[in-house]
């Protein structure tokens, strides 16, 4: 009898594993029939970005839709380079990761390419400047993370370059990349200059935070208060310009990234995300068309929206596809509406991560309890001023290896606090958070978990990572 038993459940799970290689087959040759021949976009390559791109991943497919049709990237400003060192905003920005980068992309990309692709260029690329650039070692920050060394000045500056006080110290305990002890790159160089590593932001779905409203900031620390100033920053910098690009240039940039809409749209479990009658806030087409909205509010309407994926009352086995889309309907319930208490106040998942969120906040992935947290990267011990207004969780005296807002603001409030990224297109963008310091999906739900108490059980922790699969 138990033998009969282990039989049937191996026949089970062939069974399963058949249904997965026959949907990961039929999304391949979909990919096939309307996805690009390449999965990297080169700088200057040329050709058409077409009005709906799609791209493998190993959850399904992102795809990647343009709105007012298709873009001829010859000439276009957002696909060729106007610096020095061979990048465009493509180059950091890839429709295969959803107009973002993912660390398995760019170690690919390193093998491919000997570490000589532009995205690799040594001002951020490396985890510092002066280390031996055809080493990939002094890549292991973007390599293993997907993070570009991002220099802000010390102390901070102002819009109009004038200082900016600041209210606490800053000392380097921990620098495993070297950059923030260099005398040339470093606090004590004739520039004093701050070295924090980060992940590049999604360049899609930005009509959502940018179109008309008031006080909407831009990058990790809120830095840049418009996309034009955003783009003018990245290509002096980042593709080290000599010159700013004109105001054609930017306005040709900040159309087509407010044009373009990014999500997954193929699941290997689950199908097409945005069939007819399904749920209307998956999938870029349901993104470009204006049915999706954002992620917040959690209404009657909003948590009726995956009534569709429900396991019907009283039914048993309904198949691979159905029970996944069952999973992820309760996965939206625990993001939209289920609830815990953080600092005396009730949050949802929901509550953060609105569609146009562009505040900051510290949730605790940048700081740190003791100096001994994340060697890879540089950690610092910042001690505020007798008057400043404490961090409201750590004082005046605080381990962070990046103090995120405060490198701007010079607030002792503000040390770790960062701007929220959005959460579309995610099964094609890891690792996660601004530091990459959640390898997969499963870490990210299970930092959540620890930091806030939340005490998900195992089913609701599956239920939602399958939900934030499918975004």
């Amino acid at each position: 009898m138990g033998q009969r038993i282990q039989l049937s459940h191996l026949a089970a799970a062939i069974a399963a594993a058949a249904v997965i290689l026959a949907a990961a087959t039929a999304l391949k040759a979909q990919s096939g029939r309307y996805g690009p021949g390449h999965t990297w976009w080169d700088a200057g390559q040329g050709g058409y970005f077409s009005w709906d791109e799609s791209y493998e991943n190993p959850d399904g497919q992102v795809n990647v839709v343009n709105k007012n049709g298709s873009v001829q990237t010859k000439d276009h400003p957002f696909f060729e380079p106007l610096g020095g060192n061979g990048r465009a905003c493509v180059t950091c920005h890839q429709p295969a990761n959803a107009m973002s980068v993912a660390a398995g992309s760019l170690r690919d990309r390193w093998i491919e390419t000997g570490g000589r692709d532009p995205i690799f260029a040594a001002i951020d690329g490396s985890n510092c400047p002066d280390l031996p650039q055809q080493a990939a070692a002094s890549h292991s920050l973007l390599l293993e993370k997907g993070l570009f060394r991002i220099a802000l000045p010390w102390p901070p500056k102002a819009a109009g370059g004038e200082p900016v006080p600041p209210e606490f110290r800053i000392e380097v305990v921990h620098d495993p990349t070297g950059c923030n002890s260099s005398l040339v790159y470093g606090l004590s160089s004739a520039h004093p200059f701050v070295s924090v590593y980060r992940r590049p932001r999604v360049a899609a779905n930005l009509d959502q935070i940018s179109a008309g409203k008031e006080g909407v900031h831009f990058m990790a620390d809120g830095r840049e208060p418009s996309l034009e100033s955003q783009a003018a920053t990245a290509i002096l910098i980042h593709e080290q310009a000599s010159t700013r690009p004109t105001g054609d240039q930017l306005r040709r940039i900040v159309e087509f990234e407010t044009q373009l809409y990014a999500a997954q749209g193929a699941d290997v479990r689950g199908g097409l995300l945005d069939e007819q009658g399904g749920p209307i806030i998956l999938g870029p087409g349901n993104l470009a068309g204006g049915r999706a909205g954002g992620l917040a509010r959690p209404t009657d309407q909003m948590l009726r929206m995956f009534d569709p994926w429900r396991k019907p009352s009283g039914s048993s086995d309904l198949g691979l596809q159905l029970e996944f889309r069952a999973s992820v309907a309760r996965g939206s319930d625990l993001f939209f509406a289920r609830r815990f208490r953080h600092r005396g106040a009730t949050f949802t998942c929901a509550t953060c991560h609105a569609g146009g969120i562009t505040r900051w906040m510290d949730i605790g992935t940048t700081t740190a309890v003791t100096a001994n947290d994340s060697p890879d990267l540089p950690m610092f011990r910042i001690t505020c001023e007798a008057s400043a207004e404490p961090h409201p969780v750590f004082g005046r005296a605080i381990f962070t290896h990046d103090p995120g807002r405060a490198l701007i603001s010079g607030k002792c409030a503000d040390v770790g606090s960062i701007v929220l990224g959005q959460i579309r297109g995610l099964a094609a963008r890891a690792p996660y958070f601004s530091n990459g310091s959640a390898r997969s999906l499963r870490d990210l739900v299970e930092f959540y978990d620890r930091r806030f108490e939340i005490r998900y059980t195992e089913k609701e922790k599956l239920d939602l990572l399958n939900f934030l699969r499918v975004l």
